[in-house]
């Protein structure tokens, strides 16, 4: 895997989150406060009503996942004893490699919106863990091709709430 690091600038949050568009479940095993260690996002959406959907739970929501493998899947981690969040995209696909640029403008384009939706679909979390709004955010983007297997720092969840 390709270790290629950038940083996310200010700035770059275009679009706003709709609450409204924002549906949020919480899975078997998680309160609204725990844990945080082991803690997982599974976020999904509707191309037609544009809805999204973040699961909370100890496992990801796999069954939630389509064949466009348009997710976003996040989860609190730990190194040299602090927290991050570790956000993973799938740039592939089952797709020819052309579309894997497309892809990957895609979600690059989407993801403040993903990040912003995770942060406020658990804000009483965050409520509850206040130096979670200062971990970093590290994204891996998953490709096979070297050019868009990436894994970068995009700030923290405290830029998007």
């Amino acid at each position: 895997m390709s270790r290629k690091c950038s940083t996310f600038q200010e700035g770059d949050l275009s679009k706003k989150l709709n609450p409204e568009k924002l549906t949020v479940e919480f899975s078997t095993g998680v309160t609204i406060t725990e844990p945080v260690i082991g803690r997982k996002y599974t976020l999904t959406h509707s191309d037609i009503t544009a809805d999204l959907f973040l699961t909370i739970g100890l496992q990801f929501a796999f069954e939630k996942i389509t064949s466009m493998r348009d997710e976003v899947l996040a989860e609190w981690k730990m190194a040299n004893g602090f927290p991050f969040l570790y956000v993973y995209v799938y740039v592939d696909g089952a797709f020819d490699p052309a579309v894997t640029a497309v892809r990957d403008a895609i979600f690059r384009r989407e993801l403040p919106l993903a990040l912003e939706a995770i942060r406020y679909g658990d804000r009483k979390f965050f409520a509850a863990h206040p130096a979670l709004d200062s971990a970093p955010i590290w994204i891996h983007f998953d490709s096979t091709n070297p050019m868009y297997n990436k894994f970068e720092n995009w700030g923290t969840p405290g830029y998007y709430k």
